[in-house]
């Protein structure tokens, strides 16, 4: 719910005097030195202007404008008795609209009708109170209207309730679409691609749209419990939406079969209902695969291009590719852990594995603010402070065999946060592909705040991917 930040006249006089209080204070204030006073007074008024606006909305004081706002396909007439001073200042729309008119009616769809009261409120008031369904109506009221300080306030809240996973991240991505609005669109695509395993398992997934789809399925950043999750998905929604055959074979199409164990792929080439329809615009994908999963990816490499988006892992939460970690008090001292991940995705890697070691540091001073306690010319500086610092992961590989020949590993972390009984993708970090640690881990976090947006019960909540990467390699000469 969201706050965005109304007097008893009975004339024109008084109505006057109202909007003249915020004058009289700030001239009250410029004056309050006067008398050799060292600092002045302030006077301030606002909440009074604020209740006498809301008093003189409520009884239509004064009015020289009526409103008739009609429900679209209903008789249903709601009459609001507004000033067109008032109106006019927020709105250029309402002072063109009202500049010859005192009685105008406005059609309005179902849900803006519903809250036109409080649209009509922010323009006296400056604030209203929003709920997570009166959202795209208030937002679209404030666009039709050209009310852009609140068209921004609905979008801020829109935003800051994805990433606390209370907003409806599917249908307020079509309403972004529809409107233009690409910072928005940006926020639920990232929402949605961080948390689609809680998506597609919701019945949200059946309002996706097949652009949606589009935009969802190519990326890696996908946070699921393995690949065959996202197919079962896949099909789920392909036996709901009964898309055009070019929709559903272009979907399964940009599923990364060769992430698939053989023995899974057999099951889905015999049971799935999709393959069994759409089978042949991906047989080249499923017999590539096949061959990815057969031959030493050493050996693969050498004839297929293995830097393509199909061989390279999502954010797989299967303990094959990373682990969960806990850390309560994050705050406290440094900590560490170490987990195992496969080799590769290969099938011819399926039984190796690479050992990993993880440090948290709550506090890491860089080289430049580390207590330095002589200068050159012998005189003690004062130690950099602990809040100085920040949060610090680091990721190696607890030894350097000749196992990971031909791989890189890029890692990831994930930082979770509990809403409403799920918890969630808060935040995702990467790794470059040739660090140890992510650069901004954490960078803007309070961890010593025991509601830190970071924090579930005063833990830190992460999970720790490590995606190998193949090289393709040189083609030796037959």
């Amino acid at each position: 719910m969201l706050r965005l930040g109304c007097a008893k006249p009975g004339s024109w006089a008084s109505f006057w005097a109202v909007l003249t209080l915020v004058g009289l204070a700030t001239r009250a204030a410029q004056r309050a030195d006067v008398g050799g006073e060292s600092t002045g007074t302030s006077i301030n008024h606002s909440q009074t202007l604020l209740q006498r606006l809301q008093e003189l909305l409520r009884q239509g004081n004064a009015s020289d404008v009526v409103l008739r706002v009609q429900a679209a396909g209903t008789d249903e007439v709601r009459v609001f008795h507004t000033h067109r001073l008032l109106l006019g200042l927020h709105s250029e729309f309402f002072r063109e609209l009202l500049s010859n008119q005192s009685e105008v009616v406005l059609q309005e769809p179902r849900d803006c009708a519903a809250v036109f009261d409080k649209f009509i409120r922010y323009l006296y008031c400056g604030e209203l109170t929003v709920l997570l369904a009166q959202a795209i109506p208030l937002h679209r009221l404030a666009t039709k209207y050209g009310v852009a300080s609140l068209q921004r306030g609905v979008a801020d809240y829109m935003r800051a309730h994805l990433a606390g996973g209370a907003g409806p991240a599917v249908g307020w991505y079509h309403y972004a679409v529809s409107t233009g609005d690409e910072a928005l669109r940006q926020s639920c695509l990232q929402f949605l691609a961080w948390n689609l395993s809680a998506v597609a398992a919701s019945a949200e997934w059946g309002a996706v749209s097949p652009e949606l789809l589009a935009q969802l399925l190519p990326r890696s950043d996908l946070v699921l419990q393995d690949e065959l999750e996202l197919f079962h998905a896949l099909e789920a929604w392909l036996g709901r939406t009964r898309p055009a055959p070019a929709v559903a074979e272009r979907a399964l199409r940009a599923i990364r079969y060769p992430m698939i164990p053989p023995a899974q792929l057999f099951q889905l080439q015999a049971r799935s209902a999709a393959l069994a329809r759409h089978g042949p615009a991906v047989a080249d994908l499923l017999l590539q695969a096949y061959q990815f999963h057969a031959a030493s990816p050493l050996h693969f490499a050498k004839f297929f291009d293995v830097n393509g988006s199909a061989f390279l892992p999502r954010n797989y939460l299967a303990p094959a590719w990373g682990a969960p970690w806990v850390i309560s008090n994050p705050a406290r001292d440094d900590r560490s852990t170490s987990f195992q991940t496969q080799l590769g995705p290969s099938g011819h890697d399926a039984g190796r594995r690479v050992t990993w070691n993880v440090l948290f540091s709550p506090r890491w001073l860089p080289v430049s603010l580390r207590p330095v306690y002589a200068d050159a010319a012998g005189t003690a500086l004062p130690p950099a402070r602990p809040e100085d610092g920040r949060p610090r992961l680091v990721v190696t590989p607890a030894s350097s065999g000749g196992d990971a020949a031909g791989v890189s590993f890029q890692k990831t972390v994930l930082v979770g946060a509990r809403q409403h009984g799920r918890l969630l993708v808060r935040h995702a970090y990467s790794f470059h592909q040739s660090s140890e640690e992510a650069g901004d881990f954490l960078a803007h976090a309070d961890l010593q705040r025991r509601n830190s947006e970071y924090l579930v019960e005063n833990a830190l909540h992460l999970h720790l991917i490590v995606k190998p990467v193949y090289h393709t390699l040189i083609r030796t000469p037959k």
